[in-house]
Parts: structure tokens; sequence; C-alpha cells
């Protein structure tokens, strides 16, 4: 690689953007800076010619004092409000700091080499000022050197002087880094919030980087670009009080839906469609960012974000409010729902169950058909998995002006698709994502995310549990009697041992923690591997043999039918408003997936429940029980809980926690089930969430082929 003088590409940088419509400025130090920060407050706060503001140095002086207050976080939240002052009249005046609904109303300047002295004397090299504030700071090394340097050069000057003087630094929304063949970008925090691995380069809408130095600036430096940015894509996140700015795919995710909903009526393009962004990308960020710019377009009456499980609706209820402080209300029942419904809340997380039960229910209909006519903007979580079949076209044929677009990390095609009812009457038919959804809007899949080191790559090993007949090649093991040998209790031994006695290694010494997924009940014998395994382990324990901490959890409800929605198992023992089986169409084929549900479960299995969860309350002191719904429920957060606190070693389930269960502590999955499509990415992925340096890859261990 040829190397090039930092001058060369800082000065060629300042001429290509100015050609992009930044006026250059000079400016040496923080005197110059405020000087300029006056003057272009005044032109940006003036309406026109006639109604010029012009500012005293009293006047500027209230502003000054007003905004250089509180950390990063806190300055964010002042650049986005308005400021108020009192001027030598008396009267009561505010200030905009940035236009954030006509972002490209905004005053573009650049400028190179600004000096501030703190603990020591710093020198920045390229700042992009808007209305005069530095918004935007670019950090350039000498192609041959690492990015890396650069990004420590930016921690550097956050220690040493970005807080000097007025503390106008601290404005700063966006970092980026670039060495001319490589650049990239990424948001202002804390520095103990900041990570190498936080930084991204911008693509292109197939995914493709744009890396050069060059080509970055004219797409992401564009001012209209850049402005939209700061002030539309930059998330505050108030639980830790940090910024986060949208990676590329996720700002063409969300530009493609709101074009979609804003091009309604106008366009005879279709008004459905989905975003297919593997699972572990941020897909909840992306939604939420969906959701928060759509309930801010004047034509958009609601936005409803639909998941398919009451945990799922706690999760992101909680996820968004973390995201934007206060942003939603729960919706604990239908009745709540409803309220919400024909009330002033412009974003609603609900159930699909709950949403079902609010249009079908006699009691509800009255209230829920006032609105069944305003435009409502449906997003639907996991479309892979909840909306097959019926309630998808109920909730169609009952709000009339409706929009609905989908995110799943693991779509449904007609390879991977199985028959479905619509209706009772109805004959089975095959139903795909993009048939109830319509065209994909944008597409980030799982190889992309590897790439990008958005997720982790796989580690995958193949542990053989019996000895092949001389007649089975590796390819039968699917035709291998199951009871003959799968459920060979010698196997089930050996595969327990194997966990025992590597599971150190495959979790660093338990730095992280597992999930052991297994095969349901065997229909024809009765055999539950999930029991088997777990007496094992314990039987072990209580040997000496090992110490790991073992819990399970999996289905108990008697003559539940098969949900088939591959993680939903769950949906009967926690929503007693999911009042109709053929509402969660099975999107998994039996055979490949079943749940642990699949057939009547015998008041056996249910006692074994019972004696493992009193293993679990002697083990954790707590006091749950499967004898009510709302008991168990708990177990389930409070299994997930202490799996994401590395409190539970190895968790043994059957279906559940192998999709939308996100814990960054968790690194392997033993698998002794068959799984394949999407109900295989979608269990891998429970391992591949970036944590730290240690976590490299997520384990999977296979004990069939």
């Amino acid at each position: 690689m040829t190397t090039q003088p930092e001058q060369i590409l800082e000065n060629n940088l300042i001429t290509q953007l100015q050609k992009l419509g930044y006026k250059s400025v000079v400016i040496k130090d923080e005197t110059d800076l405020l000087a300029n920060l006056k003057s272009q407050l005044e032109i940006h706060n003036s309406k026109d010619a006639k109604h010029r503001v012009s500012l005293s140095d009293n006047d500027f002086k209230q502003i000054l004092n007003y905004i250089n207050k509180g950390n990063i976080f806190q300055r964010a939240k002042i650049l986005r409000d308005r400021v108020p002052y009192t001027n030598d009249k008396g009267e009561h005046k505010t200030v905009e700091l940035i236009n954030q609904i006509h972002w490209c109303k905004n005053e573009f300047q650049v400028t190179q080499q600004i000096t501030m002295e703190g603990s020591f004397k710093n020198r920045y090299d390229v700042t992009i000022l808007i209305n005069g504030l530095p918004l935007v700071q670019i950090e350039l090394k000498r192609r041959g050197l690492e990015l890396k340097e650069a990004f420590n050069q930016i921690n550097r000057y956050e220690r040493h002087s970005y807080g000097a003087g007025n503390g106008l630094f601290q404005f700063i929304q966006i970092f980026v880094i670039s060495n001319g063949v490589n650049s990239k970008y990424y948001a202002n925090s804390p520095i103990k919030a900041r990570s190498f691995k936080q930084t991204f380069y911008w693509s292109d809408v197939n995914n493709k980087h744009i890396t050069q130095l060059s080509d970055f600036a004219d797409i992401f430096l564009e001012p209209c670009h850049l402005s939209k940015m700061i002030t539309k894509y930059i998330v505050l996140q108030e639980s830790d009080k940090i910024l986060m700015v949208l990676r590329p795919y996720q700002f063409y995710a969300v530009e493609a839906i709101v074009e979609m909903v804003k091009s309604q009526g106008i366009s005879t393009q279709p008004s459905y469609g989905y975003i297919w962004h593997t699972t572990g990308s941020g897909k909840t960020l992306t939604s939420f960012k969906t959701a928060q710019i759509l309930t801010n377009l004047p034509k958009v009456h609601k936005v409803v974000f639909v998941v398919d499980r009451r945990d799922l609706d706690y999760q992101t209820t909680k996820e968004f409010n973390a995201f934007s402080k206060g942003s939603i209300d729960g919706t604990n029942n239908t009745n709540t729902l409803v309220k919400q419904m024909v009330g002033d809340n412009k974003l609603i997380v609900t159930t699909i169950q709950k949403l079902n039960t609010a249009i079908s229910k006699s009691r509800y209909l009255s209230r829920m058909k006032t609105i069944k006519d305003e435009r409502i903007v449906y997003i639907f979580d996991e479309c892979h998995r909840s909306q097959f079949g019926k309630t998808h076209n109920d909730i169609k044929a009952f709000f009339t002006n409706c929009q609905m677009f989908g995110f799943t990390g693991t779509p449904i095609f007609e390879k991977n698709a199985v028959s479905v009812k619509t209706h009772s009457n109805a004959s089975p038919q095959k139903k795909t994502t993009s048939m109830l959804f319509g065209k994909i809007l944008h597409k980030y899949v799982i190889t992309d995310a590897i790439r990008d080191e958005n997720v982790l790559k796989f580690s995958i090993e193949y542990i053989s549990t019996f000895k092949k007949k001389d007649h089975i090649a590796d390819i039968d093991v699917e035709a291998i009697d199951e009871a003959e040998v799968m459920n060979a209790p010698e196997r089930l031994n050996n595969i327990t041992d194997y966990i025992i006695a590597n599971h150190n290694r495959k979790t660093h010494s338990r730095e992280f923690t597992s999930i052991f997924c297994v095969s349901q009940k065997d229909v024809k014998t009765g055999f539950t591997p999930v029991i088997e395994y777990f007496k094992l382990f314990q039987k072990k324990k209580e040997e000496g043999k090992h110490n790991l901490r073992i819990a399970t959890i999996f289905s108990y409800e008697a003559n539940e039918e098969d949900r088939g929605t591959f993680g939903s198992d769950n949906i009967g023992v926690f929503d007693n408003e999911f009042e109709t089986p053929e509402l969660s169409i099975a999107v998994e084929p039996q055979a490949e997936y079943g749940t642990d549900a699949m057939h009547s479960v015998s008041s056996h299995t249910r006692d074994y429940l019972e004696e493992f969860i009193g293993h679990y309350n002697k083990q954790f002191s707590t006091n749950f029980t499967t004898k009510d719904s709302k008991s168990f429920y708990n177990y389930y957060n409070d299994v997930a809980k202490r799996v994401k606190h590395k409190q539970i070693d190895v968790l043994l389930v059957v279906n559940m926690f192998l999709t939308g269960f996100d814990s960054k502590a968790l690194n392997t999955l033993y698998v002794d089930k068959n799984l394949r499509y999407h109900g295989l990415i979608q269990a891998y992925s429970r391992t591949n969430r970036i944590l730290n340096e240690l976590k490299s890859q997520g384990n999977i261990v296979c004990f069939r082929n």
C-alpha cells in the first residue's frame, strides 16, 4: 500500500467538501469558534432579510451559559431542543440549534486544524460545523496506518481537550476516521462506552462497502445526508445514556418503509413489504427507529409493533423505552390494548394474541370499529412465525386502511414452507413470507453480518455418538430407528459425559454459558429426551462427577396442539388470551422440528417438570411451580435472567429459548435434534452476539450429523 501524507489527504478532503456545498472557514481557536457560532446562529434563525435575528453580547452569553452544561448525552438533548434567552428588551426568545424537520436547511461549514487547549494542547484535523456547532470530527491518518490509531487519537482528544473552554466539542455527534483507503464512522459517547467494534463502514443499498475516503465523502458527508443521519438516525439511548448511530443496512431498511408509507395513495406500488435482516443484526433498533419516524408523519394515525409471545411484548416494551424513555406503555391485557388503540397513544407494542382478541371478541368490537378506517401501520416482529394463517387475513380485513410490514432474520420461502390453513374450512396451502408481506424491501443476510463483524462466525463441531453399522452411511442418520439408536441409554450417557468433560473448554472456564437443545417426545415410545438428560445430569451431580448448574424448561400443557412456530410452544402456557390454536400456524415441518407439545402431554411429564423446578428452587432459593400459569411464566423469565447473568451453565430445552432470546453471555449450543432451514439459523444464532475480545465465535456442538 502506498503512503500518502496526512496533509495531502486533509487538503483534498477540504476541497471535496467545498464542492459538496460546505463553506470553508478559518477557525484557529475557541475565540474564532465562538464568534463564528454567534454569526451562524443569527443566520440560521433569521427567517428572511426582513426578519433577521441579531444577538447582542448579552443574548449570546445567555445562550452559551445554557448550552455549556452536562455530558455528551445531555448536550445531544440540548442540541435537539430550542435554547431560551431574554433579549435586551426583556422579551423571552429562543434559538434553534439544528433544524430536525427540514434537515437540509442548516448552515454547513468545514474547517481544519482548530487548536484547543485543556490539560494538553491539541489540533484537530477536519471539523464539520452545522449552524456553527462542531458536530462531526474527522481524524485522518496517512495511508498505510491502521484506522485504530485514528480511533485512539480521538479518545486522547476527549481526555485532553474536548471539554475545554465552553465545551463545544462535546456537541460532536459523529466521528469519522480514515486513512484514505478505509473510512469508518461511529457515534460520540463517553470513552468507556466506545469500542472499535462499534465503528462502521458505510455501504450501498446492496451492502457493498464504500471505503475510499473520496467515495465515502461523496455519499456519507454530503450535507443533506449527514444532517439527516444526525437528526433522524442517531438514537439517544436513555438507559445507558449513550448515542447510537444506525448502520447502513438499518438506514436503508427504515428509509424503504418510510418511503412506502409516504407513497401510499400516491403510488400504484403495493403498500406491504418485509425486511430480511439476519438474527443478531439489531432488528429491534431498526424497528424502533422505523416506528419513531412513522409516528411523526401527520397522515399516520398509529404505529403498532406486534410480537407473538408475551415475554417478547415485555422485552420489546422495555427496549423501546430504553431507546426513548416513556415512548410506550405496556399492554398488560386486551382491554388495555383497546384503550390505547382508541386513545391518544401513537406507538403501541402488543402481542398478536391480544390484537386478535380485540378484533374478534364482541365485548371489544364497538370500540375497535371506531378506528377500523384509520391509517394504522403494523410492524410485525419475526414475521416468518406469527403471521401465517387466519390472523393475518383477519387483521387486513378489519383495518381497511392499514399497512403491514414485517421484520425477519429467517424468511419462509417455497422450499422451506409447509402447508397451512388460512381458516378452519380451507384446504392447506403453502404460505411464504412474500405471499403475506410482498417484496423484500431490504436484505442483510448472515454472511453480510459475519463479514462486517456485526455478529460472530460459527465454529461447528460434529461429535459421533454411536458405532455405525457397516451398511449405514453418514447420510442415513435420519433414517436410523431412533428407539434403537438415538434414544439408547448408552448414547445419552456418552453425550452427557462429553458435555461435562468439555464444558469448561467450550465456555472459557464458564466465562460464558450454554443451551442444550434436544428432540421432542418420541410419539411411538413415549420416550422424552429432555427428561432423561436432566435426570442423567442430576444423577452425576449427586455422585460428585460435576458441579455444573443445570436448569430446564419445556412445555407441559395437556392436549396442546403443535404450535409449530419454533420456540413458541409456550404460547398456551404464557398467554391465556391465545384461545385459538390455529392462529399460530406451523411454519416448520413436524418431522424435522416438532415441539414438545406436539401431542397431548401426560401428567407424567408435568410431574417431572415440577420435580426439576424443585431442584431449581433449591439451587436459587426461589418458589416457582407449574401449578399456575403465572408462576410458570415467572419461572421462564427468571431462567432467562439467570442465563444472561451467567448463573446457569447449561439450559436444557426442546424449543424454548431457541428464537427471540438474546444473551451476549451465551457462546455454546449443544444440539441433539434435527434442525433445518430457518430453524437451524435461528437456533445457531443464539450464540453469535458480539460481547468482547474473548468471545471470538459461537460454538455449535452437534451430536447428530
